[in-house]
C-alpha cells in the first residue's frame, strides 16, 4: 500500500539519525487525551472518520481524502520537552494527533470537518533531527529513542524548539520488525 509521504530534505545523515528540511505541511489534527496508546486510537480514529468522509467539500459534498504516512503523536507537556529529562514513566495528558493532507490540497481547497474537534492548520517549514527506528513504538521504547535524539541533538549543538513527536508509518497489520517509527524535534 502506497501512500504519500511528505516530502523533505535530507541536510545531514549519521546511522538512524537525520536532519531534515520539511516544507510547510498542511494538517488535520485534534486535541485529545489518554497514555500513548489511549490518545494514538482516539486521534486516528476521529481523523479517520474526517478524510472518510464525515467533511463538506467546496462543492457542499462529502469528499474522500486520500490516507497519507505518517500519524504524528506530540504530547502537550512540558515536562516532556527536550531540555527535560526523558522518564519512562507512563504520560497520561493532553496528545496533538495529526494526519498530513495530500499534497494537492491547500487550506481554500481542503474539505471543511463536520466535527469541530477536527482542525485544519499549516505548519510552517521546518528544520527537524529525527531518529528511525523499527518495531512498535509503545511509550517506553518511544522514552528511550527520545533520550537517544535528545543525546544526538546535544552533541550536534543543536537547540530544540517544542516538544518531540512519535511518527508511525504503517498501518496496524504490518509486522513489528517492519514496521518504520520516526521521533522528531524541531530546532532552531
Amino acid at each position: 500500500m502506497a501512500v504519500e509521504e511528505p516530502k523533505f530534505e535530507v541536510l545531514e545523515k549519521s546511522a538512524s539519525f537525520e536532519i531534515r528540511q520539511y516544507p510547510s505541511l498542511i494538517v488535520a489534527e485534534v486535541l485529545v487525551d489518554g497514555d500513548l496508546d489511549e490518545a494514538s486510537g482516539k486521534g486516528f480514529r476521529l481523523l479517520a472518520d474526517y478524510i472518510f468522509g464525515n467533511n463538506r467539500a467546496p462543492t457542499g459534498a462529502t469528499e474522500k481524502i486520500a490516507m497519507t504516512a505518517p500519524v504524528t503523536v506530540e504530547p502537550l507537556d512540558n515536562k516532556i520537552a527536550m531540555t527535560a529529562p526523558v522518564s519512562v514513566q507512563p504520560y497520561s495528558g493532553k496528545w496533538q494527533v495529526r494526519f498530513v493532507m495530500p499534497s494537492q490540497y491547500s487550506l481554500s481547497t481542503l474539505p471543511v470537518p463536520n466535527n469541530t474537534q477536527v482542525k485544519l492548520r499549516e505548519i510552517p517549514g521546518r528544520k527537524v533531527a529525527v531518529i528511525t527506528f523499527s518495531g512498535l513504538a509503545g511509550e517506553p521504547k518511544t522514552a528511550m529513542k527520545t533520550e537517544e535524539l535528545k543525546s544526538w541533538v546535544v552533541s550536534k549543538q543543536l537547540k530544540p524548539v517544542g516538544t518531540p513527536e512519535l511518527a508511525r508509518y504503517n498501518p496496524p497489520w504490518t509486522l513489528p520488525f517492519l514496521r518504520r517509527n520516526e521521533v522528531m524535534v524541531e530546532f532552531e
